[in-house]
């Protein structure tokens, strides 16, 4: 009785799709890594090793400059993002629920900023706030701020409006609510988690940006990405690849977030 033949070992195929995807995420995601790996970098010069050590970390703490910009960035933000979320809200609610002439214009033109590149609003803004008259500083930097986060939040609201009920503020009114308070006890609840997710966006978007800030800020105003960008021009040091990596944590953080609070939002409509 013959032994039977062993069978051929199953070959392997990689698609070229397969490839293609991992080429795209290692340009993505490589030098990121490399970046993090120098941030640890002992040696004052960021392309010899020198050992390991936490010393940019620790002397970030003790960048007056750092500091100060890390301050006017975050207040930057987080005025954009109030006045943002309060005006976008109101644009999608009044967009969903109400009729008008003119309102597919001006849908249009309420999302442009997510069209429109960077550069063009900035000079934009700048030529606008040049012929009013108005002196740029720091809140010449949130009022352009404003611009783009308002259009961030617009449109998760949005999304989230088209998924709800529109007979939910209805039913309140026939209980005997005012509109006022169907609003903020109905509506406003429902809407909550897609504003704050919308709200993270944009704050991640504004503590990110460059081109619009360094359009519009004045004497004495310089935001986080200004002050690295004025450092990264006579070479890049281990102390931003340091400043680098804790930018990419928290911003990677709040995307995490946000997405995890639109889910929720929606697991819980689902219900």
């Amino acid at each position: 009785m013959t032994s039977p033949l062993p069978s051929a070992a199953p070959k392997i195929r990689v698609s070229w799709q397969a490839i293609l995807t991992g080429l795209m995420y290692g340009f993505m995601y490589i030098p990121i890594l490399i970046l993090g790996f120098y941030s640890f970098n002992a040696s004052r010069f960021s392309a010899t090793w020198g050992g390991f050590s936490l010393r940019w970390y620790y002397s970030l703490l003790n960048d007056a400059r750092i500091l100060s910009a890390l301050r006017d960035s975050l207040a930057v933000a987080f005025c954009a993002v109030a006045i943002s979320a309060v005006l976008g809200t109101m644009m999608a609610v009044g967009l969903a629920k109400y009729s008008f002439p003119g309102k597919g214009l001006y849908r249009g033109i309420s999302y442009l900023p997510l069209i429109i590149p960077d550069i063009a609003i900035a000079v934009a803004t700048l030529v606008f706030l040049v012929t009013v008259g108005a002196s740029l500083s720091l809140w010449t930097i949130i009022a352009a701020h404003i611009v783009f986060c308002l259009a961030y939040i617009a449109v998760v609201v949005s999304t989230r409006l088209t998924g709800l009920n529109p007979h939910l503020e209805e039913a309140a009114l026939d209980l005997g609510a005012t509109p006022a308070q169907a609003f903020i006890k109905v509506l406003l609840p429902e809407l909550m988690p897609a504003i704050l997710s919308g709200c993270l966006l944009a704050f991640v978007l504004s503590m990110d940006d460059l081109l619009i800030a360094s359009f519009t800020a004045g004497g004495g105003a310089n935001t986080l990405p200004m002050e690295i960008f004025s450092r990264v021009r006579t070479g890049v040091k281990p102390d931003i690849n340091a400043l680098s990596v804790l930018l990419i944590l928290a911003s990677g953080f709040l995307a995490f977030l946000s997405e995890y609070i639109r889910f929720k939002g929606n697991q819980r409509r689902l219900k």
